[in-house]
């Protein structure tokens, strides 16, 4: 995920401020993820779970990126879109649907552990971890094909 990220803003970075900030959130976002998961760079020792805090902090950065690709990023490509070839829209109206399934696995992980007061409550923290994980691989590579194809016609 990582490499991918690397990848998107060497490709895409500086093409558009929305997509500038957007894959800055998406970089930080990823990183917290790595260190929570314990993921190499970083590592965690297997019996204990992260701090309540460091959670939390992930949980806004989780919210930060989602929203900044619904209410920002989103709206450029489906204004771009528009522009597109047909073949574009239609990519559009596939990626979407897929898209917004990551965001209810999202926003149901950051309903479970985003207030937490307590740490009596985050048994299957590393399995739910490891579904986000996964949704937010998918969604990163459906938003990499949409910025791809907008690139294509020269429309980012």
């Amino acid at each position: 995920m990582l490499k991918r990220q690397q990848e998107a803003k060497q490709r895409w970075g500086g093409a558009h401020k929305a997509v500038d900030t957007w894959l800055h959130e998406r970089q930080a976002l990823l990183i917290e993820y790595f260190k929570l998961a314990g993921l190499p760079p970083y590592e965690r020792d297997n019996q204990a779970l992260p701090a309540l805090p460091d959670i939390r902090s992930f949980c806004g950065l989780l919210m930060d990126y989602v929203s900044a690709g619904h209410f920002e990023v989103y709206e450029q490509i489906i204004s771009n879109c528009q522009d597109a070839p047909q073949v574009t829209q239609e990519l559009a109206d596939e990626v979407f649907p897929l898209i917004s399934d990551t965001t209810e696995i999202a926003l149901d992980f950051n309903d479970h552990y985003g207030d937490l007061d307590d740490d009596n409550h985050l048994n299957g923290f590393d399995r739910e971890l490891s579904s986000l994980g996964e949704a937010l691989e998918l969604r990163m590579e459906f938003e990499d094909r949409l910025l791809h194809a907008l690139e294509q016609y020269r429309l980012l």
